[in-house]
């Protein structure tokens, strides 16, 4: 336990570790003010990015810094951060200077007239403050192609504080084989009124996130809360009473009366509806990964709403990390103790499964993107040390942790506490109408479920495929809230439909292409894996409670 305690220790301070040297944000007067340069890339496809010196760009003369830093979430998420080589001091303006020069010989003309071509811009940051700028511009006919050579900065500070940069780009220039360009920079500070605290605020998109169709998108949502809620508690409840009712009248009869009597209902399956699954190893682990992503979706979130991580590069794939690998205890936790209730004995190869089955899907995903990444050298490409960490943290953090979630649940919550015993031989399925069945049941169920979420889903992936800043996080918490709610009810009515029509069975069911759809693809299946959990925590319980105030013979 000291080890492993020791190995969480060094992990938390791996995740974290571009807090405890990030820059305290204040300067002294001519102080040292470092221009990061970080990636370049076509304008219509954010997450096709290169380094910025991957184009012929020249350096500045200055080649000694006084500080670097660099997050794992940084690392994953394509930072490539450069010195300029630039020399700023704080409040200490320069004029227009000439920092070097570019030889534009063919192979170098050629390589900016593809990035002109393609609408290449680039990403710089100060003092964590992003900036962007175009790397040029063809003529009307797209004959000549001209590059911007002079960027100009003006830097906006409070007390000793950056509070805003703005860049201008002037001096274009056309590209003539076998010449030289001159690149050159200027920096103007100037007194600012905005406050350290807003100084991210001219980055937001109040206007979109926070536009009538949003809003009505939660009313929507809210609206449809009540009706499923309404539907359960008062239709689906007063449809027991009477089922229980007529279950006591039958209770009453005489054995002939009751052997003429029809018989029909979920009372029928009592001795089958508690038989495990046909696999109870993989569907414990899935119920366990489910219920940690809801775990961590929720703690985030909060951190979210307290801190504005979007002022942090790389800060919430960072915290998600940190917190996934924290979290493990609830993944052990409920998938080992569903396992014990189900008569598992294999519980270490379903504890190693509930473990790795979300980071080897995530790992697996992005290694695959990674070397598509590689070939086109792009600076998505994980460098080798980010993917020892990640490993390092899958095995000497999230396994221990994982382990002792899974024996406190063996202990505490494995033992079988059905109200119903199990019967030996299986009772044969009754015929039904089609719609009866599981696999449509499930496809319609999931339709209120998406309903309840889509529209924030297209405000979340506009600002991770294209350029916007998400801050709208209580938007994000009332959603889940929404989502669970609805996922509980949806999963009971589905769960009674089956019961009454006396189903017993568990339910069935190159480079920018394969980033989206991987991607996609693994966002997809962790939130079809957590509203799958939240169905069952939410429907067992609705089984449970319905056969606990039923008499069985």
């Amino acid at each position: 336990m000291a080890l492993a305690g020791l190995l969480w220790c060094v992990a938390a301070l791996l995740v974290l570790r571009g807090r405890a040297d990030e820059h305290e944000h204040t300067y002294q007067d001519k102080e040292e003010v470092v221009l990061w340069m970080n990636t370049v890339g076509p304008y219509h496809n954010r997450q096709e990015t290169y380094k910025y010196f991957s184009l012929p760009f020249c350096g500045g003369s200055k080649k000694s810094i006084g500080h670097y830093h660099e997050t794992l979430g940084e690392a994953l998420q394509g930072v490539e951060l450069e010195f300029s080589g630039l020399d700023i001091k704080f409040k200490d303006d320069v004029m227009q200077t000439t920092y070097c020069e570019i030889d534009l010989d063919k192979p170098t003309r050629d390589a900016f007239v593809y990035a002109i071509k393609n609408h290449y811009w680039y990403q710089m940051y100060i003092d964590d403050l992003p900036i962007w700028g175009i790397v040029g511009e063809a003529d009307e006919n797209g004959e000549d192609y001209y590059l911007w050579t002079y960027k100009k900065l003006e830097i906006g500070y409070n007390g000793n504080r950056i509070v805003d940069v703005n860049l201008t780009s002037e001096g274009k220039v056309k590209l003539v084989p076998n010449t030289k360009i001159q690149m050159s920079y200027s920096v103007k500070w100037k007194k600012s009124d905005v406050k350290f605290e807003d100084r991210f605020d001219k980055y937001l998109d109040p206007s979109f996130f926070q536009h009538r169709i949003h809003w009505f998108s939660i009313f929507n949502s809210f609206m449809m809360v009540i009706f499923l809620v309404g539907l359960v508690s008062m239709i689906l409840m007063r449809t027991l009473r009477k089922d229980y009712a007529r279950y006591s009248k039958e209770e009453e009869m005489d054995d002939m009366d009751r052997d003429l009597g029809d018989e029909y209902g979920w009372k029928q399956v009592h001795g089958d509806v508690f038989r495990p699954s046909s696999h109870p190893l993989i569907f414990s682990s899935l119920i366990g990964s489910g219920c940690q992503i809801f775990a961590v979706s929720f703690i985030v979130i909060i951190v979210a709403m307290l801190e504005d991580l979007y002022t942090e590069r790389g800060s919430m794939l960072s915290t998600a990390i940190f917190v996934y690998a924290a979290t493990s205890p609830v993944n052990g936790y409920f998938g080992g103790s569903l396992y014990a209730r189900q008569g598992g004995r294999r519980w270490i190869k379903q504890m190693f499964v509930g473990a790795f089955l979300i980071p080897a899907m995530v790992c697996g995903t992005a290694f695959f993107i990674n070397f598509i990444a590689i070939y086109y050298h792009a600076s998505r490409a994980i460098p080798f040390g980010t993917m020892v960490a990640v490993c390092c943290i899958c095995f000497f953090v999230i396994l221990p942790l994982n382990l002792v979630g899974t024996i406190l649940g063996r202990n505490l919550s494995g033992q079988p506490n059905f109200p119903c015993r199990v019967n030996a031989v299986p009772r044969p399925i009754p015929e039904k109408k089609w719609f009866m069945e599981p696999a449509v049941i499930v496809c319609l169920g999931g339709i209120l479920p998406f309903g309840s979420i889509f529209i924030e889903m297209y405000f979340i992936f506009t600002s991770f495929w294209a350029y916007k800043i998400y801050y709208v996080y209580g938007f994000m918490m009332l959603v889940l809230v929404i989502l669970c709610i609805v996922t509980v009810c949806v999963t009971i009515v589905c769960t009674y439909f089956l019961l009454n029509a006396e189903d017993y069975r568990w339910m069935y069911g190159l480079f920018q292409t394969s980033f989206y759809f991987g991607y996609m693809a693994v966002f997809s299946t962790a939130l079809g894996i957590m509203c799958g959990a939240i169905g069952y925590m939410g429907t067992s319980a609705f089984v449970r409670k319905i056969y606990t105030n039923v008499k069985i013979d």
